[in-house]
């Protein structure tokens, strides 16, 4: 990828070599970087960039950090980032719990605790909430789902792109929506969001630190910390930050109706209590 830029770059126009000669420079700051912000540090539009990556041959920016990162990183990184190929198993205990452990400590940091109320009361005011969530978050948006479930709220999760994208477009402004995307730069969810804030319904979404194009659809966010990147997507790092918020935002709504909360966990338990033995 890095010589298919340096070869086409004279065809370029001046933006176009602008955005080029950042990602030929920085190539492992790109791979951890969303469209968002590679417009920002090169003073250029998301359009931009993205018509320079067609013109790579690449599909979009998502491929071109995919194909830089196989140019740079050691095979062992696609693995864990921290990892060297002769680490034994107490070693791979130690550097993946540390990595861990930073992500919950570098979240707890990041949440905001008014951005979290303000989820509350949405969550809270809404007739019903959706879910959404592609890939590796839409194990987390069931998990959502289930939770809120497990306390009364009338809640859907949607995790089939076609549905998200029909359910989006069909809500309203008295329906909630939470969108979980660790990149937020999924068309996908990027496109269910945006179809639920243009139909008036409320949009939280959990997504990674940064900028990225889910958070112009936003009307509030939940930020994770995690050490996350495209040649290791299905880390559990990223999830692990989501989780932990899915966990606060639950027992806030529980919280914030205690009584209501606490009686429908009972139902629900007993419920549950007829599946064990």
């Amino acid at each position: 990828m890095l010589a298919r830029i340096e070869t086409l770059w004279s065809s370029l126009g001046p933006v176009g070599q602008r955005i080029a000669d950042f990602i030929v420079k920085n190539p492992r700051e790109v791979v951890h970087m969303s469209v968002s912000e590679v417009a920002e540090r090169t003073g250029s539009s998301e359009g931009s960039i993205v018509g320079l990556c067609k013109n790579l041959g690449a599909t979009g920016f998502q491929q071109i950090k995919i194909a830089l990162a196989q140019e740079i990183v050691r095979p062992v990184q696609f693995i864990h980032e921290d990892l060297d190929p002769q680490d034994k198993a107490d070693a791979v205990i130690r550097k993946i719990f540390q990595s861990n452990v930073q992500t919950l400590h570098d979240t707890q940091s990041m949440l905001d605790a008014k951005a979290m109320e303000r989820a509350v009361q949405l969550f809270r005011k809404a007739e019903r909430i959706e879910i959404y969530g592609i890939g590796s978050s839409a194990t987390i948006a069931e998990d959502a789902h289930y939770r809120m479930l497990r306390i009364g709220l009338n809640a859907k999760v949607v995790v089939d792109s076609h549905v998200q994208a029909i359910s989006a477009s069909l809500t309203s402004p008295k329906v909630a929506v939470l969108t979980i995307s660790h990149s937020g730069s999924t068309h996908e969810t990027v496109t269910a969001t945006r179809l639920a804030k243009e139909a008036g319904a409320a949009t939280v979404c959990i997504t990674n630190f940064g900028k990225s194009p889910i958070q112009a659809f936003a009307d509030v966010l939940l930020f994770t910390m995690a050490r996350e990147t495209h040649f290791r997507t299905e880390a559990m790092t990223s999830r692990l930050a989501q989780l932990a918020i899915i966990d606060v935002l639950i027992a806030c709504l529980a919280l914030s109706d205690y009584d209501t909360s606490v009686r429908t966990l009972r139902q629900t338990f007993d419920v549950l209590s007829l599946k064990r033995y």
